[in-house]
Protein backbone atom coordinates (compact mmCIF):
# COMPACT_ATOMS: atom_id res chain seq x y z
CA UNK A 1 0.00 0.00 0.00
CA UNK A 2 1.37 3.39 -0.93
CA UNK A 3 2.26 5.28 1.96
CA UNK A 4 0.20 8.67 2.47
CA UNK A 5 2.16 11.95 2.85
CA UNK A 6 2.33 14.30 5.37
CA UNK A 7 1.18 17.94 4.13
CA UNK A 8 0.11 21.70 5.53
CA UNK A 9 -2.05 23.89 3.21
CA UNK A 10 -0.78 27.69 2.92
CA UNK A 11 -2.65 30.41 1.21
CA UNK A 12 -2.97 33.71 0.67
CA UNK A 13 -5.93 35.52 0.57
CA UNK A 14 -6.25 38.40 -1.40
CA UNK A 15 -10.06 39.22 -1.20
CA UNK A 16 -10.45 39.28 -4.99
CA UNK A 17 -13.73 39.71 -5.67
CA UNK A 18 -16.36 37.10 -5.82
CA UNK A 19 -13.90 34.35 -4.45
CA UNK A 20 -14.51 32.46 -1.52
CA UNK A 21 -11.23 31.93 -0.24
CA UNK A 22 -12.22 29.65 2.84
CA UNK A 23 -14.24 27.34 0.46
CA UNK A 24 -10.70 27.11 -1.86
CA UNK A 25 -8.89 25.98 1.01
CA UNK A 26 -11.13 23.20 1.95
CA UNK A 27 -11.50 22.47 -1.45
CA UNK A 28 -7.32 22.08 -1.65
CA UNK A 29 -7.78 19.71 1.55
CA UNK A 30 -10.13 17.36 -0.65
CA UNK A 31 -7.89 17.46 -3.79
CA UNK A 32 -5.00 16.35 -1.77
CA UNK A 33 -7.10 13.64 0.00
CA UNK A 34 -7.86 12.75 -3.59
CA UNK A 35 -4.37 12.50 -4.34
CA UNK A 36 -4.29 10.27 -1.02
CA UNK A 37 -1.80 13.32 1.17
CA UNK A 38 -2.83 13.96 4.38
CA UNK A 39 -3.50 17.51 5.57
CA UNK A 40 -2.05 18.20 9.41
CA UNK A 41 -2.23 21.48 9.67
CA UNK A 42 -2.89 25.04 7.32
CA UNK A 43 -1.76 28.35 7.48
CA UNK A 44 -2.89 31.45 6.10
CA UNK A 45 -2.27 34.95 5.21
CA UNK A 46 -4.16 38.21 4.23
CA UNK A 47 -2.25 40.04 1.95
CA UNK A 48 -3.01 42.91 -0.95
CA UNK A 49 -1.36 40.44 -3.65
CA UNK A 50 0.68 37.51 -3.38
CA UNK A 51 3.99 38.02 -2.72
CA UNK A 52 5.77 37.08 -6.45
CA UNK A 53 9.01 36.13 -4.62
CA UNK A 54 7.85 33.60 -2.28
CA UNK A 55 3.76 33.65 -2.40
CA UNK A 56 3.59 34.03 1.43
CA UNK A 57 5.54 36.92 3.21
CA UNK A 58 8.96 36.52 4.85
CA UNK A 59 7.39 36.37 8.79
CA UNK A 60 4.87 32.81 7.60
CA UNK A 61 7.91 31.27 6.26
CA UNK A 62 9.51 31.53 9.42
CA UNK A 63 6.14 30.57 10.89
CA UNK A 64 6.56 27.72 9.26
CA UNK A 65 10.09 26.33 9.57
CA UNK A 66 8.87 24.99 13.50
CA UNK A 67 5.56 24.11 11.89
CA UNK A 68 6.91 21.43 9.24
CA UNK A 69 9.19 20.06 12.04
CA UNK A 70 6.53 19.53 14.50
CA UNK A 71 4.15 17.99 11.82
CA UNK A 72 6.76 15.87 10.54
CA UNK A 73 5.69 17.27 7.01
CA UNK A 74 7.02 15.91 3.77
CA UNK A 75 5.27 18.46 1.41
CA UNK A 76 4.04 22.04 1.59
CA UNK A 77 0.98 22.96 -0.72
CA UNK A 78 -0.02 26.05 -1.88
CA UNK A 79 -3.58 27.30 -2.98
CA UNK A 80 -3.04 28.78 -6.17
CA UNK A 81 -0.83 28.11 -9.13
CA UNK A 82 2.82 29.15 -7.99
CA UNK A 83 6.03 30.37 -10.62
CA UNK A 84 8.53 28.28 -11.05
CA UNK A 85 10.69 30.70 -9.23
CA UNK A 86 8.53 30.53 -6.22
CA UNK A 87 8.24 27.10 -5.71
CA UNK A 88 12.38 26.86 -5.70
CA UNK A 89 12.67 30.03 -3.47
CA UNK A 90 10.18 27.85 -1.08
CA UNK A 91 11.91 24.62 -1.05
CA UNK A 92 15.42 26.63 -0.92
CA UNK A 93 13.96 28.62 2.44
CA UNK A 94 11.79 25.43 4.01
CA UNK A 95 13.83 22.27 2.77
CA UNK A 96 10.97 20.93 1.55
CA UNK A 97 8.85 19.46 -1.31
CA UNK A 98 6.52 22.11 -2.41
CA UNK A 99 3.16 21.54 -4.52
CA UNK A 100 0.87 24.22 -5.84
CA UNK A 101 -2.69 23.47 -7.16
CA UNK A 102 -2.37 22.66 -10.40
CA UNK A 103 0.35 20.15 -9.79
CA UNK A 104 -1.88 18.52 -7.22
CA UNK A 105 -4.88 18.31 -9.69
CA UNK A 106 -2.46 17.06 -12.94
CA UNK A 107 -1.67 14.29 -10.87
CA UNK A 108 -5.23 13.41 -9.92
CA UNK A 109 -6.41 13.68 -13.38
CA UNK A 110 -3.34 11.41 -14.21
CA UNK A 111 -4.07 8.84 -11.80
CA UNK A 112 -7.63 8.56 -12.59
CA UNK A 113 -7.68 8.82 -16.73
CA UNK A 114 -9.00 5.70 -18.64
CA UNK A 115 -9.11 6.27 -22.01
CA UNK A 116 -6.05 6.80 -24.43
CA UNK A 117 -7.55 10.72 -25.41
CA UNK A 118 -8.21 11.46 -21.21
CA UNK A 119 -4.40 9.85 -20.84
CA UNK A 120 -2.80 11.99 -23.84
CA UNK A 121 -4.32 15.15 -22.58
CA UNK A 122 -3.02 15.06 -19.08
CA UNK A 123 0.04 13.89 -20.83
CA UNK A 124 0.30 17.30 -22.47
CA UNK A 125 -1.28 19.03 -19.81
CA UNK A 126 1.59 17.85 -17.54
CA UNK A 127 4.74 18.47 -19.51
CA UNK A 128 3.29 22.06 -20.78
CA UNK A 129 2.80 22.98 -16.94
CA UNK A 130 6.90 21.43 -16.74
CA UNK A 131 8.42 23.17 -19.11
CA UNK A 132 9.13 26.67 -18.04
CA UNK A 133 9.87 24.91 -14.45
CA UNK A 134 12.24 23.09 -16.09
CA UNK A 135 14.57 25.67 -14.75
CA UNK A 136 13.84 25.49 -10.95
CA UNK A 137 14.40 22.07 -10.77
CA UNK A 138 17.59 22.16 -8.64
CA UNK A 139 18.22 18.37 -9.03
CA UNK A 140 19.02 18.81 -12.77
CA UNK A 141 21.51 21.29 -12.30
CA UNK A 142 23.04 19.88 -9.36
CA UNK A 143 23.69 16.48 -11.43
CA UNK A 144 26.38 18.12 -13.13
CA UNK A 145 29.42 17.32 -11.02
CA UNK A 146 32.95 18.20 -10.83
CA UNK A 147 34.49 21.88 -12.61
CA UNK A 148 32.90 25.40 -11.38
CA UNK A 149 32.42 28.54 -12.68
CA UNK A 150 31.08 29.11 -16.84
CA UNK A 151 32.19 25.61 -17.11
CA UNK A 152 29.31 24.02 -14.89
CA UNK A 153 27.41 26.37 -16.17
CA UNK A 154 27.45 25.35 -19.74
CA UNK A 155 26.84 21.73 -18.50
CA UNK A 156 23.76 22.58 -16.72
CA UNK A 157 22.63 24.94 -19.40
CA UNK A 158 23.12 22.06 -22.32
CA UNK A 159 21.39 19.60 -20.25
CA UNK A 160 18.51 21.95 -19.65
CA UNK A 161 18.44 22.52 -23.61
CA UNK A 162 18.53 18.96 -23.94
CA UNK A 163 15.57 18.41 -21.34
CA UNK A 164 13.59 21.42 -23.05
CA UNK A 165 13.59 20.28 -26.77
CA UNK A 166 12.92 16.41 -25.23
CA UNK A 167 9.66 17.68 -23.61
CA UNK A 168 8.74 19.74 -26.72
CA UNK A 169 9.04 17.17 -29.46
CA UNK A 170 7.19 15.06 -26.63
CA UNK A 171 4.50 17.55 -26.77
CA UNK A 172 4.56 17.58 -30.76
CA UNK A 173 4.30 14.03 -30.99
CA UNK A 174 1.74 13.87 -28.35
CA UNK A 175 -0.49 16.63 -30.19
CA UNK A 176 -0.66 14.41 -33.13
CA UNK A 177 -1.72 11.30 -32.06
CA UNK A 178 -4.51 13.40 -29.88
CA UNK A 179 -5.75 15.84 -33.14
CA UNK A 180 -6.10 11.86 -34.75
CA UNK A 181 -8.59 11.18 -32.06
CA UNK A 182 -9.74 14.71 -32.24
CA UNK A 183 -10.74 14.32 -35.93
CA UNK A 184 -12.61 10.96 -34.89
CA UNK A 185 -14.68 12.80 -32.21
CA UNK A 186 -15.44 15.16 -34.73
CA UNK A 187 -16.82 12.88 -37.41
CA UNK A 188 -18.90 11.06 -34.77
CA UNK A 189 -20.39 14.54 -33.77
CA UNK A 190 -21.08 15.00 -37.54
CA UNK A 191 -23.04 11.75 -37.99
CA UNK A 192 -24.86 12.29 -34.63
CA UNK A 193 -25.92 16.01 -35.82
CA UNK A 194 -26.96 14.37 -39.46
CA UNK A 195 -29.48 11.71 -37.58
CA UNK A 196 -31.63 14.80 -36.18
CA UNK A 197 -30.97 13.51 -32.57
CA UNK A 198 -31.10 15.81 -29.98
CA UNK A 199 -28.06 16.20 -27.25
CA UNK A 200 -28.30 16.79 -23.83
CA UNK A 201 -25.41 17.11 -22.24
CA UNK A 202 -24.32 17.05 -17.96
CA UNK A 203 -21.89 20.04 -16.70
CA UNK A 204 -20.97 20.37 -13.37
CA UNK A 205 -18.99 20.72 -10.13
CA UNK A 206 -16.84 17.55 -9.71
CA UNK A 207 -18.63 14.82 -7.46
CA UNK A 208 -21.99 16.61 -7.88
CA UNK A 209 -23.25 13.71 -9.44
CA UNK A 210 -23.12 13.88 -13.00
CA UNK A 211 -22.80 10.12 -13.96
CA UNK A 212 -25.16 8.56 -10.79
CA UNK A 213 -27.60 11.34 -12.55
CA UNK A 214 -26.66 9.40 -16.31
CA UNK A 215 -26.94 5.91 -14.58
CA UNK A 216 -30.54 6.94 -13.21
CA UNK A 217 -31.49 8.05 -16.98
CA UNK A 218 -30.45 5.07 -18.16
CA UNK A 219 -32.00 2.37 -15.60
CA UNK A 220 -35.02 4.15 -15.64
CA UNK A 221 -35.47 4.02 -19.69
CA UNK A 222 -33.11 1.92 -20.89
CA UNK A 223 -33.30 -1.15 -18.85
CA UNK A 224 -31.63 -4.08 -19.63
CA UNK A 225 -29.26 -2.23 -21.62
CA UNK A 226 -25.86 -2.68 -19.88
CA UNK A 227 -24.88 0.63 -20.47
CA UNK A 228 -23.73 1.98 -16.76
CA UNK A 229 -21.33 4.60 -16.73
CA UNK A 230 -18.64 4.95 -13.98
CA UNK A 231 -19.54 6.25 -10.47
CA UNK A 232 -17.93 7.32 -7.27
CA UNK A 233 -17.81 9.85 -4.69
CA UNK A 234 -14.26 11.51 -5.33
CA UNK A 235 -13.09 13.99 -6.88
CA UNK A 236 -12.79 13.85 -10.73
CA UNK A 237 -14.12 10.20 -10.34
CA UNK A 238 -15.33 11.00 -14.85
CA UNK A 239 -12.53 12.51 -16.76
CA UNK A 240 -13.66 10.52 -20.08
CA UNK A 241 -16.55 11.51 -22.01
CA UNK A 242 -19.47 8.84 -22.30
CA UNK A 243 -22.42 9.26 -24.89
CA UNK A 244 -25.20 7.55 -24.42
CA UNK A 245 -29.06 7.14 -26.52
CA UNK A 246 -31.92 7.53 -23.90
CA UNK A 247 -35.22 6.43 -25.74
CA UNK A 248 -38.39 7.60 -24.24
CA UNK A 249 -41.60 5.25 -24.43
CA UNK A 250 -43.38 7.23 -26.17
CA UNK A 251 -40.48 6.30 -29.07
CA UNK A 252 -38.63 9.91 -28.57
CA UNK A 253 -34.99 9.85 -27.76
CA UNK A 254 -32.10 11.98 -27.28
CA UNK A 255 -27.99 11.53 -26.61
CA UNK A 256 -26.97 12.34 -23.31
CA UNK A 257 -23.35 13.22 -22.99
CA UNK A 258 -21.30 13.30 -19.36
CA UNK A 259 -18.13 15.57 -18.89
CA UNK A 260 -15.35 16.20 -17.09
CA UNK A 261 -16.23 17.76 -13.86
CA UNK A 262 -14.88 21.31 -12.99
CA UNK A 263 -13.48 22.55 -9.81
CA UNK A 264 -12.28 26.00 -9.21
CA UNK A 265 -9.31 27.18 -10.63
CA UNK A 266 -9.11 24.65 -13.23
CA UNK A 267 -5.69 24.83 -14.72
CA UNK A 268 -5.44 26.21 -18.00
CA UNK A 269 -3.51 23.71 -19.62
CA UNK A 270 -6.17 21.08 -19.06
CA UNK A 271 -8.98 23.15 -20.12
CA UNK A 272 -6.76 23.55 -23.40
CA UNK A 273 -6.07 19.98 -23.38
CA UNK A 274 -9.73 18.56 -22.49
CA UNK A 275 -10.82 21.38 -24.93
CA UNK A 276 -11.96 18.61 -27.54
CA UNK A 277 -13.65 16.94 -24.71
CA UNK A 278 -15.12 20.39 -23.66
CA UNK A 279 -16.49 21.16 -27.32
CA UNK A 280 -19.20 18.18 -26.53
CA UNK A 281 -21.13 20.65 -24.79
CA UNK A 282 -21.17 23.74 -26.89
CA UNK A 283 -22.45 21.16 -29.80
CA UNK A 284 -25.87 20.46 -27.05
CA UNK A 285 -29.01 21.50 -27.70
CA UNK A 286 -29.71 21.49 -24.17
CA UNK A 287 -27.11 21.92 -20.80
CA UNK A 288 -28.36 20.09 -17.87
CA UNK A 289 -26.37 21.63 -14.63
CA UNK A 290 -26.37 18.85 -11.79
CA UNK A 291 -25.58 21.00 -8.58
CA UNK A 292 -24.65 19.12 -5.40
CA UNK A 293 -27.43 20.66 -3.66
CA UNK A 294 -26.50 19.36 -0.06
CA UNK A 295 -23.16 21.10 -0.14
CA UNK A 296 -23.37 24.16 1.69
CA UNK A 297 -21.18 25.87 -1.18
CA UNK A 298 -23.33 24.92 -3.95
CA UNK A 299 -24.01 28.21 -4.89
CA UNK A 300 -20.04 29.40 -5.42
CA UNK A 301 -20.13 26.09 -7.77
CA UNK A 302 -22.23 27.10 -9.84
CA UNK A 303 -20.59 30.20 -10.47
CA UNK A 304 -17.10 28.48 -11.26
CA UNK A 305 -18.83 26.33 -13.74
CA UNK A 306 -21.11 28.72 -15.46
CA UNK A 307 -17.31 30.82 -15.49
CA UNK A 308 -15.42 27.15 -16.91
CA UNK A 309 -18.39 27.12 -20.03
CA UNK A 310 -17.95 31.04 -20.93
CA UNK A 311 -14.23 30.74 -21.02
CA UNK A 312 -14.70 27.74 -23.52
CA UNK A 313 -16.47 29.69 -25.58
CA UNK A 314 -20.01 28.01 -24.44
CA UNK A 315 -22.63 30.48 -24.84
CA UNK A 316 -27.02 30.75 -25.59
CA UNK A 317 -27.19 27.11 -24.62
CA UNK A 318 -30.71 26.98 -22.83
CA UNK A 319 -29.35 25.80 -19.21
CA UNK A 320 -31.67 23.46 -16.51
CA UNK A 321 -30.56 23.18 -13.30
CA UNK A 322 -30.92 19.44 -11.39
CA UNK A 323 -30.46 19.52 -7.83
CA UNK A 324 -28.60 16.44 -6.72
CA UNK A 325 -29.07 15.03 -3.38
CA UNK A 326 -31.93 16.92 -2.54
CA UNK A 327 -33.22 14.47 -0.24
CA UNK A 328 -30.13 15.36 2.49
CA UNK A 329 -31.19 19.44 2.41
CA UNK A 330 -35.36 18.88 2.28
CA UNK A 331 -37.08 15.29 1.06
CA UNK A 332 -40.27 16.83 0.66
CA UNK A 333 -38.42 19.12 -2.01
CA UNK A 334 -37.43 15.81 -4.23
CA UNK A 335 -39.32 15.41 -7.62
CA UNK A 336 -40.45 19.54 -7.12
CA UNK A 337 -39.94 21.55 -10.38
CA UNK A 338 -39.58 25.46 -9.93
CA UNK A 339 -39.13 26.56 -13.50
CA UNK A 340 -36.26 25.13 -14.67
CA UNK A 341 -34.73 23.89 -11.58
CA UNK A 342 -35.16 20.27 -10.57
CA UNK A 343 -34.69 18.96 -7.32
CA UNK A 344 -33.95 15.00 -6.87
CA UNK A 345 -32.10 12.20 -5.87
CA UNK A 346 -30.26 10.81 -8.32
CA UNK A 347 -28.61 8.31 -5.60
CA UNK A 348 -32.81 7.01 -5.02
CA UNK A 349 -33.66 7.44 -8.62
CA UNK A 350 -36.20 10.23 -7.40
CA UNK A 351 -37.22 13.20 -9.51
CA UNK A 352 -35.87 11.73 -12.36
CA UNK A 353 -39.58 11.61 -14.27
CA UNK A 354 -39.67 14.93 -13.89
CA UNK A 355 -36.29 15.39 -14.87
CA UNK A 356 -37.26 14.12 -18.11
CA UNK A 357 -40.06 16.16 -18.54
CA UNK A 358 -38.40 19.24 -18.16
CA UNK A 359 -35.66 18.23 -20.89
CA UNK A 360 -38.44 16.84 -23.45
CA UNK A 361 -40.06 20.34 -22.93
CA UNK A 362 -36.74 22.11 -24.39
CA UNK A 363 -35.65 19.98 -26.82
CA UNK A 364 -39.03 18.35 -28.14
CA UNK A 365 -40.75 21.84 -29.22
CA UNK A 366 -40.15 20.88 -33.36
CA UNK A 367 -42.49 17.81 -33.00
CA UNK A 368 -45.56 18.07 -34.87
CA UNK A 369 -49.19 16.67 -33.91
CA UNK A 370 -50.47 15.17 -37.48
CA UNK A 371 -52.31 12.18 -39.43
CA UNK A 372 -50.89 10.71 -42.31
CA UNK A 373 -52.28 8.12 -44.75
CA UNK A 374 -49.36 5.69 -45.58
CA UNK A 375 -50.53 3.75 -48.81
CA UNK A 376 -50.09 0.03 -48.10
CA UNK A 377 -46.97 0.15 -50.71
CA UNK A 378 -44.78 1.91 -48.58
CA UNK A 379 -45.07 -0.46 -45.51
CA UNK A 380 -40.92 0.39 -44.93
CA UNK A 381 -42.21 3.70 -43.60
CA UNK A 382 -45.25 2.34 -41.29
CA UNK A 383 -42.31 0.31 -39.56
CA UNK A 384 -40.25 3.85 -39.67
CA UNK A 385 -42.43 5.85 -37.76
CA UNK A 386 -43.25 2.76 -34.74
CA UNK A 387 -39.95 3.17 -34.60
CA UNK A 388 -39.09 6.82 -34.84
CA UNK A 389 -42.44 8.79 -34.29
CA UNK A 390 -44.89 8.27 -31.46
CA UNK A 391 -47.40 6.52 -32.94
CA UNK A 392 -50.78 7.66 -31.15
CA UNK A 393 -53.82 5.77 -33.06
CA UNK A 394 -53.09 2.97 -35.84
CA UNK A 395 -56.23 2.81 -38.27
CA UNK A 396 -56.96 0.41 -41.65
CA UNK A 397 -58.24 2.49 -44.26
CA UNK A 398 -58.96 1.51 -48.08
CA UNK A 399 -56.66 3.57 -49.59
CA UNK A 400 -53.47 2.42 -46.94
CA UNK A 401 -52.97 2.69 -43.15
CA UNK A 402 -53.89 6.24 -41.24
CA UNK A 403 -51.56 7.05 -38.47
CA UNK A 404 -52.27 9.72 -35.94
CA UNK A 405 -48.72 10.46 -33.65
CA UNK A 406 -46.18 13.35 -33.29
CA UNK A 407 -43.23 13.21 -35.39
CA UNK A 408 -40.46 15.54 -36.11
CA UNK A 409 -40.63 18.88 -37.60
CA UNK A 410 -37.59 17.23 -40.53
CA UNK A 411 -40.02 13.90 -41.03
CA UNK A 412 -42.99 16.09 -41.45
CA UNK A 413 -41.85 17.96 -44.15
CA UNK A 414 -40.26 15.13 -45.33
CA UNK A 415 -43.67 13.01 -45.77
CA UNK A 416 -45.93 16.24 -46.29
CA UNK A 417 -47.41 14.45 -49.28
CA UNK A 418 -49.02 11.60 -46.85
CA UNK A 419 -50.50 14.23 -44.22
CA UNK A 420 -54.14 14.28 -44.22
CA UNK A 421 -56.23 17.52 -42.92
Amino acid sequence: MEERLRAIAVGVNTKEKGEDFEYNMLELKGLAEARRIDVLAEMTQNLPKRNHVHYIGKGKIDELLPLIEEMEADVLIANDELSPSQIRVLEEKLDIRVMDRTMLILDIFAERAQTREAQLQVEVAQLQYMLPRLIGRRESLGRQGGGSGLANRGAGETKLELDRRRIEDNITALNKELEALVDLRKTQRKQRKKSGIPVVSLVGYTNAGKSTTMNALLETFNSGENKQVFEKDMLFATLDTSVRKITLPDNKSFLLTDTVGFVNKLPHHLVKAFRSTLEEVAEADLIVQVVDYSDPHHETMMEVTNKTLDDIGVGGIPMVYAFNKAELVDEESVGSVVNDRIYLSAKQRKGIDELVDVIKSHIFKGYKKCDMLIPFSQGQLISYFNEHANVLHTEYEENGTKLTMECRSSDYEKYREYVVQ
